[in-house]
């Protein structure tokens, strides 16, 4: 599992050099034939991964620990601007997250997770590894928007 660990840093190190690359304004830009912007998918991925490792998997029975849960949630759409505060804590979390799932992972915290089915793909997710794997392309295909989003402020 250390190559998937080091796929999900690695993406998301990638993913903190777009946001590094633009401006606050363009991050809270919302582009023609889009729902959404770029911080919003940078946000996103970071609280769906806690959501769907702690409390999907039945490990936490609440959300109250996911920092910023209610604005990037799945079926959320930006309501704000987003200021640089909130940015460079979205930045932060974007690998501490990843850090804390992983030494959590390395102690056995989810070694008995309650089965769950994805609502987007209705894919059964019956261990960590297999949601673990299923973030890796719930990642990309965030970055790929946003990577999009990027291109379509730059017309």
């Amino acid at each position: 599992m250390d190559n998937v660990f080091n796929f999900i840093t690695d993406a998301r190190k990638a993913f903190i050099e777009l946001i590094d690359s633009l401006t606050a304004e363009e991050l809270n830009h919302i582009p023609e034939g889009f729902n959404n912007n770029i911080i919003w998918n940078f946000g996103h991925i970071v609280v769906s991964t806690q959501a769907l490792c702690y409390v999907r998997t039945g490990i936490k029975s609440d959300t109250s620990a996911i920092q910023y849960l209610s604005a990037y949630a799945k079926g959320t759409k930006p309501t704000y601007t987003v200021d640089p505060e909130e940015i460079a804590d979205l930045r932060a979390l974007a690998l501490s997250t990843i850090q804390q799932i992983y030494a959590d992972y390395d102690k056995g915290i989810f070694n008995n997770i309650t089965p769950f089915e994805t609502s987007t793909y209705k894919s059964s997710l019956n261990t960590i590894e297999e949601v673990l794997i299923t973030t890796v392309g719930h990642d990309n295909l965030h970055f790929g928007y946003a990577l999009a989003q990027k291109r379509a402020l730059k017309k």
